[in-house]
């Protein structure tokens, strides 16, 4: 069966500010030839073609962004393991959004659709809502994991708007701080901040809650490297750098990592998800629910504006005084968040195509094998 290496593979959160890899370490692919590949793929698996090209989207916009861990390898292998080869994702189905006495938030019940699919159109909506009432929430219960939550917050960021995303990743695999038991998701967190005209391009923050995501361990076992030290432990609970030893992982910054993936349980809690332990698992009883939650808040900027800037200058001039402020005073070395994506992106653009790694064309060709359609040309 594709993929060969997926005993112990467990789904992620994001993380996009860690590169391993050098420019001449990649080969350029056409998107084209991506996107056409990777939605044969879910077409295969009876996708609808607005989900195989959402899905496609996410990962064809992750990979242009430099994001090792959430590209469309990452997305197949997490809906061969957990979704729609085992009933944790439905393919075609509809979401149910649930009466609410708040116009300006909605819930919905996504009904396991994919995740991506779900998440444009909240993105979508919530434009669609803040864009009447200054800001707005969707709340979304029963769905499978949506891959990079920093996808969707930049795609707001980039129509001007801000745009917040959390969710509860498919399984429990971060040891809470001062714990031994993995009882929380990667669970990561994304801002997206319409900056492009102050500084070149939008503010993105978008982060695991743990020290790295489980897909980096899987793309360092690919490649044969090492994890960082204090990232994980093995399944004595003792640390390891290997990536072939990884039972669990540990929070970013002990207590305040910790927090914030706690964060998304309790949002998760509330909203409608069950016990973290079980997410993403089978389970024999049939009143308990294994999937995931998503959280996404839009905010229109003129619902923020004090409309009182200094010396005169307007919402955006405002923001790009602030902004060099932080990076002046010989900051040189500084730089922002969404940086090293817009780089990325950049690089891909000018290449025209998409950057991936022998390895992972090949781990692409062989789905291609066995879809029976071309294969990708790495140049």
């Amino acid at each position: 069966m594709w993929g060969g290496d997926l005993d112990g593979f467990r789904p992620l959160a994001s993380i996009s500010t860690e590169p391993t890899n050098t420019m001449s370490d990649f080969l350029t692919v056409s998107r084209e030839a991506h996107d056409q590949l990777v939605i044969a793929a879910y077409k295969s698996r009876g996708f609808t073609d607005e989900e195989a090209s959402l899905g496609t989207k996410l990962a064809a916009e992750a990979a242009r962004h430099g994001i090792r861990t959430h590209h469309a390898l990452k997305a197949l292998h997490l809906d061969h393991l957990f979704g729609s080869a085992t009933g944790g994702c439905v393919p075609g189905a509809e979401i149910e959004v649930l009466n609410s006495r708040f116009p300006a938030s909605e819930i919905w019940n996504a009904n396991k659709k994919l995740g991506q699919a779900v998440a444009y159109r909240a993105i979508d909506r919530a434009i669609e809502l803040a864009d009447q009432y200054g800001i707005a929430q969707i709340a979304v219960d029963n769905s499978f994991h949506y891959l990079w939550g920093g996808g969707y917050v930049m795609e707001a960021a980039e129509r001007g708007y801000f745009a917040y995303t959390n969710c509860t990743s498919t399984l429990a695999e971060v040891v809470p701080f001062g714990g031994k038991f993995p009882t929380l998701g990667t669970n990561p967190h994304s801002w997206g901040i319409p900056s492009k005209d102050a500084n070149g391009f939008p503010i993105v923050m978008d982060w695991a809650t743990s020290t790295v995501a489980m897909g980096r361990v899987q793309a360092l076992k690919r490649e044969g490297k090492q994890l960082p030290p204090g990232a994980a432990v093995d399944k004595n609970g003792q640390p390891t750098t290997d990536p072939n030893e990884v039972a669990a992982l540990l929070p970013f910054g002990g207590h305040k990592g910790y927090g914030m993936s706690l964060l998304n349980e309790i949002f998760g809690g509330l909203i409608g998800g069950s016990l973290p332990t079980i997410r993403g698992r089978r389970t024999e009883d049939k009143e308990e629910k294994t999937t995931t939650v998503f959280y996404f808040h839009v905010i229109h900027p003129e619902a923020l504006s004090g409309r009182n800037f200094a010396k005169g200058r307007t919402q955006i001039e405002n923001l790009k005084a602030v902004l060099d402020d932080i990076l002046g005073h010989g900051n040189d070395s500084a730089m922002l968040p969404g940086q090293i994506e817009a780089k990325a992106r950049k690089a891909s653009d000018e290449a025209g195509g998409l950057h991936f790694t022998p390895a992972e064309i090949a781990e692409f060709n062989e789905l291609a094998s066995e879809l029976g359609v071309a294969e990708l040309v790495g140049k």
